[in-house]
């Protein structure tokens, strides 16, 4: 009698499990060509509303338990008919879709999974009369192979955004973060962000916009709460940008936190390694920190500043460091993105640098849920590298540990290589020749876009580059007038040839105890950095100087 219970029992479990139905939700589904962003192909209402016939479209799930499976699908069309051609797994079917107002089940067949893994269902249109080809709600499937099955049940088509975050001790005080980062051949998709210097405060790296267009991409959150509309953050809690490169666009940007924006279209290519460096200058006295952008050009193996923003708040050094791909619209969220991430090394505020070799893979909400399980990372040719999307088998969990071999070898930066320095150099020329023609400055000469005047003459030897020099000195900027530096009571000393260019070149003109005013372009002072909060990069500076001794 129990064995007959027992065998009763087991008989209706296997019919409870051959039963069940999976219903895999129809606007999880891809189109190739891929729709435009804003089109109503798939949404969460209407499911897949289908009325291209040169659109193909694509499901994926991934099998646990392999065995075979009951498909059909879930459809009407209120306009016409249309006919299907269905492919998943080796299995081949056509069906006709009725004109019916309401959603009807149409079945296929019987379909065998041989093995576990990820399937694609692929659907075609082959015909149909009436705008609209099938209004899909869904495809189900029943059997002993949906048990355990995974698909993307949210409306959110996106690939997990992954993460490499570089740990770094508190007591390391950095004040730059370079990396590099290289796309391989076929994974430039597009509405894709390979950031490479993520840090607190912001992220830098490269995108691909559309099929014509690419960008470098670098940004500073504001402080405070606000998360969607920026006319709601107060001036106290912005960011402010104090510079950008040649053909920068720079804006404030909303609907993610918000902050400043600055991106640079530049087409990069895949294949080529590209070289990235945020730098941080913060002021514990004002608690605000200057982060710039710096993006290396190999073309003219030049650097070019993108962006100086002056973040508010903070007075901190570079923490929490990260670099992550991320797939930012969803329609093409079934292709595989991929990005390799080398060389990575923090300079600290002392000047000596650290290579970073450790990194932590993480991901986002949408794979935390669950929702996608294609991803992956690790370590390849000494490089780490990140993928998402594909609907390829994972090979990475959150909190893997990945180490790379040191290279050992620091990063050569050089500033005074400035990718935009002939047209800075016009522009700021434009700007002292204006200042001299509305007599805000009086020069006597120049050299090498330097401009100087002789205020008072004085009686003693003129100094060499190579002697110490004492001096009364005021700094400002051209620009408004801000006084960045000054001596008080008493005349400073230093050597000549250690001093920005502009000096170097100028001051030899003057006599001990006479004073010169000294008009010095970005590119004879500090170019493209920021010297320090009140001196922006790209800044002229003029210098009054008392030359009162010389030393030889």
């Amino acid at each position: 009698m129990l064995r007959s219970l027992f065998c009763l029992l087991s008989l209706i479990s296997i019919g409870l499990v051959q039963s069940q139905t999976i219903h895999i939700p129809a606007y999880t589904g891809y189109s190739v060509p891929a729709e435009a962003d804003e089109s109503p192909m798939f949404s969460e209402k209407n499911g897949l509303h289908w009325t291209d016939a040169q659109r193909q479209v694509f499901y994926y799930f991934h099998v646990a338990h392999p065995g075979s499976a009951e498909l059909q699908l879930s459809v009407r069309n209120p306009t016409g008919t249309g006919k299907l051609a269905v492919s998943v797994a080796g299995a081949h079917f056509t069906v006709s879709v009725p004109r019916s107002a309401k959603t009807v089940q149409l079945k296929l067949g019987k379909v065998s999974f041989p093995a576990t893994g990820f399937y694609t269902l692929q659907l075609n249109a082959t015909g149909h009369t009436g705008p609209v080809i099938a209004d899909l709600q869904s495809i189900d499937l029943s059997g002993d192979a949906v048990e355990g099955l995974h698909f993307n049940p949210k409306p959110r088509r996106n690939a997990a955004s992954v993460h490499l975050k570089y740990p770094l001790p508190d007591s390391v005080k950095a004040i730059a973060f370079y990396n590099e980062v290289t796309i391989p051949a076929g994974a430039d998709i597009v509405h894709s962000y390979y950031m490479a210097c993520g840090f607190a405060r912001g992220y830098f790296g490269i995108q691909v916009n559309s099929p014509t267009e690419r960008r470098v991409i670098f940004s500073v959150w504001d402080s405070g709460n606000e998360a969607v509309d920026r006319n709601k953050v107060a001036d106290s809690n912005k960011v402010q940008l104090l510079a950008k490169g040649e053909g920068v666009v720079a804006e404030g940007f909303g609907n993610e936190g918000t902050g400043g924006h600055s991106h640079w279209v530049y087409p990069w290519k895949t294949g080529i390694t590209y070289r990235l460096l945020v730098t941080a200058l913060p002021d514990s006295a004002t608690q605000t920190t200057i982060y710039s952008g710096y993006f290396y050009l190999p073309e003219t193996k030049r650097w070019k500043l993108i962006a100086c923003f002056q973040a508010p708040h903070d007075g901190n050094y570079l923490r929490n460091l990260y670099s992550f791909n991320e797939d930012f619209v969803g329609v093409n969220g079934q292709l595989q993105r991929k990005a390799f991430f080398g060389n990575q090394w923090v300079q600290r505020r002392n000047g000596s640098f650290k290579e970073l070799t450790e990194s932590l893979f993480s991901y986002d909400a949408t794979g935390k849920a669950g929702d996608r399980i294609d991803y992956g990372g690790g370590v390849e040719d000494g490089k780490f590298y990140l993928w998402n999307g594909g609907f390829k088998t994972s090979n990475a969990q959150f909190g893997d540990r990945f180490i790379r071999e040191a290279g050992g070898v620091i990063p050569a930066v050089e500033f005074n290589r400035n990718a935009d320095s002939a047209f800075e150099a016009q522009k700021e020329q434009a700007m002292i020749l204006a200042a001299i023609k509305n007599k805000q400055l009086d020069t006597t000469g120049s050299m090498e876009g330097v401009y100087y005047t002789i205020l008072t003459e004085g009686t003693g030897e003129h100094p060499v580059k190579t002697d110490t020099v004492s001096v009364f000195y005021k700094g400002s900027l051209l620009a408004n007038g801000t006084v960045f530096d000054q001596t008080r009571d008493k005349p400073a000393s230093f050597p000549l040839n250690r001093l920005i260019r502009g000096w170097q070149l100028a001051l030899p003109y003057c006599r001990v105890g006479g004073k010169i005013r000294i008009v010095i372009p970005s590119s004879q002072a500090y170019g493209i950095r920021a010297r320090s909060h009140s001196i922006p990069p790209n800044s002229i500076l003029v210098f009054d100087v008392e030359l009162t001794g010389i030393k030889k």
